[in-house]
């Protein structure tokens, strides 16, 4: 589970770093920035949303459990 949590958060990092490297990339006005930087970041929002979906159903399914935080002692 946490491999899975982990490789998730690298691919969204990844995909924030590819974006921005597009953006920083030929900042003269090339017309292959905004398609590249566009699709990075949808990738990003793709993997967010997939990384919450996963854990509503790891819960729904038992495979993790809520500990809550404790509240005054």
């Amino acid at each position: 589970m946490k491999i899975i949590l982990l490789l998730a958060l690298i691919g969204i990092l990844g995909a924030l770093a590819a974006a921005g490297l597009f953006m920083l990339k030929n900042s003269s006005g090339s017309s292959k920035r905004g398609p590249n930087m566009a699709r990075a970041l949808a990738v990003r929002v793709a993997i967010s949303v997939a990384l919450f979906l996963f854990i509503l159903l790891s819960y729904y399914m038992g495979w993790i459990q809520p500990t809550g935080v404790p509240v005054g002692r």
